[in-house]
């Protein structure tokens, strides 16, 4: 012990001594008093006097060791409490230095702010002059300007967000709206501009609120306390009015959205501006496009076609803006980069954009902020990319029905369940990528149906999709888009040398002057094939015999009236082909072409001409539809019967018949589907009944017969469908009674109906204990009007 503790106090000792003067001299120099060191120059001569002692001491001298290791013991004790006392005097001494740099940094600012209303005598120093200058010439704003001052002067809505793809003119409209004359007598000089961007920093943005301001700018090192500081400063405001604009917010920046959704001050007012629509603050106001004359003027203004000395004619002008699709910041760079260009280039990038080309090619100020987007979203998630991408693939000014998708992305990105499809779409819809559009009567009703679900884009953005699928070589890309006029191939075609193309989506879209003379393709990784067409007869490519690899087949004829399709038996050879989906399509009687389609699982028909392909039919269609396991029929109005050889496919586990208003009669044979989970039945009007035979459905869980308002009543055994869960029932006005087996309905959870219909399950209620009424009150609205897409 005693050889150790004298090794630990010598190199204390050796430390602790260049220390002390260090600080002495510090002291001394920062006139601090000088008596504070003195205990520890006294511990440090009787520390060394202990030292050189203990160095004498033989090795055999027992008891000295004993007496000095004591000493010593005493002695390190005494230095650590005098190394604790130094650590002390040390963090003491750095506060008052910051403390005496902090008060001559405020003497500073004050200086600085004294310079700076001295200069800026005429214009206050306050938030508002940070608005930014609107462009020369804003065209089309003055009813969205309406709108946002009547939203925004309401005592209902605090945090409002602007939300447009980018290029929309969001800014310009926020910066309209902070010049208004009505807001600034509202909100006085307390409005406060603030562009947030794509990597926001919460510090800067809270010091230059303050400096705007004239006020002190606080210290601070970290978010939380930015944060706090940001708070503070909202409530020095008092009762001012006050106007905060955060322009450009991404994502990355939702939590400052949050913060301000706490805090909900009632004297102030938050306009978001961002490509993100937010919903979870509330309903967004959407910035649309353009009007045509909104678009001429402005293209008028970037193009100097009011100059004498153009010679653009207005036709040749007004056909460039209708490629700009109404997109403020299209038609600005579309017309600067025409300005003063001879009358050639214009017909030259016309005829260009006419043959298939992207405006995206000769705009990359336009391309740049697009393509912004979708590198943030690449970030989120590829898939949804992808999905993304995959919106380009169907015709432009059309909408896309979800369930097109949902079968599309099942296959391509393994997305089993058809809700998590939808979620993509909403994150699509809320980045202003897409819009997400519920035609039903009541779009809050969710039961995992989604064939009155549609998805609209913006033409720019459509040729966003379009041209990042277009990067690489026509043989590399993973999606091979193809519009046609007539006869007219792409080239590449038709000089095509038998070369495969990898593509694993091929869509290829022809207008009503198409022949159904292809040429041939090699098409060896094509997993999907969407065809659309507006001509009253079709047929398909001779090359989907050879499409081993296909999985999913979307056929859409666009129009009003069905149209003939040819050469279906070529899906016979296709061993991989699990989902077809057809819409306007009349269907061929199947005794006149069977196909046997083996790995079939999932069939949807679409307002499809279905009466005759049933008919003196002598097939077994089991033999020709082993698999299939769903099976989708909306808006086929010349459906009066159920063909009772559709109950041989033993297989089915979803069938779905929907928007059928003549089906008045379902076959007796409809209980041999044992292995049927779900049966939708929605909105056919004219049914009447169901058949007894429904209750050999043990496994069914989920029945839905919603706006049938000709159900009289339900089968008396229907108690016997021992699985059922949920029953939807809303809108069935004739019902009069429930029979009374439905007390046996022991797994029945969730009964959906109206008030009437509510009635009907009073008396059952005191046995039925775990069953739930969910009464919908009908919502009027005409949105189901438009469920037909043109």
């Amino acid at each position: 012990m005693f050889k150790a503790l004298l090794g630990d106090i010598r190199s204390t000792l050796d430390s602790i001594e260049p220390l002390i003067k260090e600080t002495a001299e510090d002291d001394k120099e920062l006139d601090f008093p000088e008596d504070e060191l003195q205990n520890f120059g006294v511990q440090m001569e009787e520390g060394i006097e202990l030292i050189r002692k203990c160095s004498k001491v033989g090795p055999l001298s027992t008891y000295k060791k004993y007496k000095y290791t004591n000493k010593l013991g005493e002695l390190g004790k005494s230095l650590q409490r005098l190394l604790d006392i130094l650590k002390v005097h040390s963090i003491r001494d750095v506060k008052k230095t910051l403390v005496t740099i902090k008060n001559i940094e405020t003497k500073v600012q004050q200086i600085d702010v004294n310079i700076g209303i001295q200069n800026n005598s005429s214009e206050s120093i306050e938030g508002s002059c940070a608005i930014p200058e609107p462009p020369p010439l804003v065209v089309g704003l003055d009813g969205p300007l309406k709108e946002l001052k009547m939203k925004l002067f309401s005592d209902e809505i605090s945090m409002l967000v602007l939300t447009a793809p980018g290029g929309c003119g969001k800014t310009t409209l926020a910066t309209k709206f902070c010049q208004d004359g009505d807001v600034r007598d509202k909100f006085k000089n307390n409005i406060f501009f603030v562009t947030v961007s794509k990597k926001p920093n919460l510090n800067l943005i809270v010091e230059e609120l303050y400096q705007r301001k004239g006020s002190q700018v606080p210290d601070f090192q970290h978010e939380v306390i930015a944060l706090n500081w940001l708070y503070e400063f909202l409530n020095q405001m008092g009762q001012d009015p006050l106007l905060l604009v955060l322009d450009d917010v991404w994502s990355e920046s939702e939590f400052l959205l949050e913060k301000f959704d706490e805090w909900r001050m009632s004297n102030c007012k938050i306009l978001v501006t961002s490509r993100f629509a937010f919903p979870r603050f509330g309903s967004p106001y959407n910035l649309k496009s353009l009007s045509d004359e909104d678009a001429f003027a402005l293209f008028n203004h970037s193009a100097y076609l009011g100059d004498v000395r153009s010679h653009v004619p207005e036709d040749l002008a007004r056909q460039v803006i209708k490629h700009c699709k109404g997109f403020p910041l299209a038609i600005t760079v579309v017309g600067r980069s025409l300005c003063g260009q001879p009358i050639e280039i214009w017909q030259k990038r016309l005829i260009e954009w006419t043959k298939g080309s992207s405006i995206l090619d000769s705009d990359h100020d336009l391309l740049v902020c697009l393509q912004s987007s979708l590198d943030a979203l690449e970030k989120q998630s590829i898939t949804i990319k992808e999905c993304f991408l995959d919106l380009g693939s169907f015709p432009e000014d059309q909408r896309i029905p979800a369930t097109t998708l949902i079968d599309i992305w099942a296959e391509s990105y393994k997305i089993d369940e058809d809700w998590l499809c939808i979620a993509n779409l909403c994150e699509l819809t809320n980045r202003n990528l897409a819009t997400l559009i519920i035609t039903r009567k009541d779009p809050r009703e969710v039961d995992g149906y989604y064939s009155e679900h549609f998805v609209t884009l913006h033409d720019i953005i459509r040729e966003l999709a379009i041209y990042q699928s277009s990067v690489e070589s026509i043989e590399q890309r993973k999606r091979l888009i193809i519009d046609m006029s007539g006869d007219n191939f792409p080239e590449w075609w038709t000089e095509q040398k038998c070369q495969p193309i990898n593509a694993h989506l091929l869509s290829i879209s022809t207008d009503g002057d198409f022949s159904s003379k292809w040429l041939n393709m090699q098409l060896p990784q094509a997993e999907v094939l969407i065809l659309n067409f507006q001509s009253k007869k079709y047929a398909l490519p001779e090359f989907v015999e050879k499409m081993d690899k296909l999985k999913v087949l979307i056929v859409t004829k666009y129009g009003l009236l069905p149209a003939e399709l040819d050469n279906f038996p070529l899906l016979g050879s296709l061993s991989n082909l699990k989902r077809i989906r057809l819409e306007r399509i009349a269907i061929p009687s199947m005794s006149k072409t069977p196909v046997q389609l083996k790995s079939l699982e999932k069939i949807s028909l679409f307002m499809c001409k279905v009466g005759q392909a049933f008919d003196n039919c002598s097939i077994e269609l089991f033999n020709l539809l082993p698999n299939v396991v769903e099976m989708n029929i909306d808006y086929c109005n010349d459906l009066v019967k159920l063909p009772a050889m559709l109950c041989d496919l033993i297989c089915l586990k979803k069938l779905s018949i929907t928007n059928s208003h003549k089906l008045s009669v379902l076959p007796e044979e409809i209980g041999k589907l044992v292995n049927l989970k779900v049966l939708r039945l929605r909105s056919c009007t004219e049914l009447s009944e169901l058949p007894d035979s429904i209750r050999n459905l043990k496994l069914l869980n989920f029945l839905d017969i919603s706006d049938c308002f000709s159900m009289k009543e339900l089968p008396e055994h229907i108690g016997e469908m021992c699985c059922l869960e949920t029953l939807n029932m809303r809108q069935c006005s004739r019902l009069q009674e429930l029979p009374a087996s439905v007390l046996d309905l022991e797994q029945l959870k969730d009964v959906i109906c109206d008030e009437e219909t509510e009635i009907l399950w009073n008396p059952f209620l005191p046995i039925l204990h775990n069953l739930h009424i969910r009464v919908v009150k009908e919502d009027i609205n005409l949105n189901w009007l438009h469920t037909f897409p043109s």
